[in-house]
């Protein structure tokens, strides 16, 4: 059985936590994590298993209640997000299915932004109501919604901030106060973000959760999710849930989100940085209606997104003047970017909300979330920016019918490579201290005061 390890002597900062935390070594001292590829564990007696079931004794069971590799996951998800506890489930919606229906029961109501995943939607919409449970919808941003939302009883709020696709915030303090007044726990999506660039438990958030297929497997593998929040509501609400109803994460998925972790602060900053850039290049072209990232000053949130978030993030959302047809013909004449309706991967990803991940939304409420057939959703990957930003001109320069097009303004050069001159080494360092700054901000318990 694997070494359960001993409690740390100090908090580590985030990039040692994704290296490091939780691991557990067996006797043979690997140094990657073991992978526990196994259904069952066996006792060392009849008396040993009877006093396990009776929760006596410490031993793992079944892998659909816990295994080893899981566990080192989810110690290291816990540490990283600044939560008492974690469990992981086998995909992103499991998470948030689990979060929800462990804590609820008939006669309850939910409140949600109405800015969600379509599935996330789906949830709240036609499943809940099934079981007797209420839901309503607002919209995220308005505070006044949500303070008269809260004026009836309620017992959880969902929401995610930034939004999918259209990157929406959610001002996380202010919802969290207003909820917890009304006697609700607050569950957040916090896929898009990632813990290292917010954390919705500095918020009063009481409940995240991710799909650790995006950012922390972060190169298109595996399928995996997690949820995190205290360990009372962990152990009491959620582990009897996800015990007998089964969304159990495989040990092998586990292994892989594990590995992908250790590159995390390494992916998530090169990402956000290409991130801007392209999307400083989007609002320079004429084809363009609208260019969506949250650390632009043209974001209609810009001072929330810098109060809550570290960075801007790795998506930008654009809406082209020529609606679906245009977006058709842009995305078809990609040659790099794939089209998919993932993202957080290290290849740039880019889909058509309308037609994909939000279709069964219907017409009306999508154009209530400003989803337009000329909306594209854009998961910036690691590929070099100037790589990313000549397929997206030429796709854009193609996608134009000749008789009509446009040229935009001249793109800025891209930085020169940084072993050319000395200039662009600088700019290399000071995007790197512009991290470590926010991320000071965002874990500040982790980087003690200077003397």
């Amino acid at each position: 059985m694997a070494k359960t390890p001993p409690a740390p002597a100090k908090t580590y900062r985030p990039a040692t936590q994704l290296v490091r935390g939780g691991t557990m070594r067996s006797e043979y001292g690997e140094t990657s994590e073991a992978l526990f590829l196994t259904s069952g564990f066996v006792y060392d007696s009849a008396e040993q298993a009877a006093a396990t079931f009776r929760n006596e004794v410490e031993h793992y069971q079944y892998s659909r209640f816990g295994n080893p590799t899981v566990s080192m996951l989810e110690q290291r998800l816990a540490a990283l997000e600044g939560a008492e506890a974690c469990r992981v489930t086998a995909t992103g919606m499991a998470a948030v299915h689990a979060a929800m229906l462990s804590h609820l029961k008939a006669g309850d109501r939910v409140v949600a932004a109405r800015a969600l995943f379509g599935s996330c939607h789906w949830i709240v919409s036609t499943l809940l109501p099934r079981y007797g449970i209420e839901a309503e919808f607002v919209d995220g941003e308005n505070l006044d919604a949500w303070e008269a939302a809260f004026r009836k009883p309620c017992q959880l709020v969902l929401l995610e901030t930034p939004s999918n696709p259209m990157l929406d915030l959610v001002d996380l303090r202010a919802v969290c106060d207003l909820a917890h007044a009304a006697g609700a726990i607050v569950v957040v999506d916090n896929v898009f973000a990632t813990p290292l660039l917010q954390r919705p438990m500095h918020f009063g958030a009481d409940v995240v959760v991710y799909s650790a297929t995006k950012h922390f497997d972060g190169q298109g593998r595996v399928l995996g999710g997690a949820v995190l929040g205290s360990q009372k509501w962990v152990d009491e609400i959620l582990q009897p849930f996800i015990r007998n109803t089964g969304p159990a994460l495989s040990p092998f998925n586990a292994w892989t989100i594990l590995k992908g972790l250790e590159t995390l602060h390494l992916r998530v900053p090169a990402m956000c940085r290409a991130a801007a850039t392209v999307a400083d290049f989007l609002a320079e072209r004429t084809e363009v209606a609208q260019v969506r990232y949250p650390f632009r000053l043209d974001h209609p949130q810009h001072a929330l997104a810098k109060r809550q978030m570290a960075a801007g993030g790795t998506l930008v959302t654009f809406d082209l003047k020529g609606g679906q047809d245009a977006a058709f013909r842009t995305l078809n004449a990609l040659s790099l970017i794939d089209i998919s309706n993932n993202l957080g991967d290290a290849k740039s990803l880019v889909t058509h909300p309308a037609t994909t991940t939000h279709m069964r939304l219907g017409e009306e409420e999508r154009a209530r979330l400003g989803i337009s057939g000329g909306s594209v959703r854009l998961s910036v990957g690691l590929e070099d920016v100037s790589d990313i930003i000549e397929d997206l001109a030429a796709a854009l320069d193609a996608a134009e019918p000749a008789s009509v097009r446009r040229r935009a303004k001249p793109a800025a050069p891209a930085p020169e490579p940084a072993s050319t001159t000395p200039k662009a080494r600088t700019t290399r360092r000071t995007e790197a201290d512009l991290f470590a700054e926010a991320s000071r901000e965002m874990f500040p318990e982790t980087h003690p005061a200077e003397e």
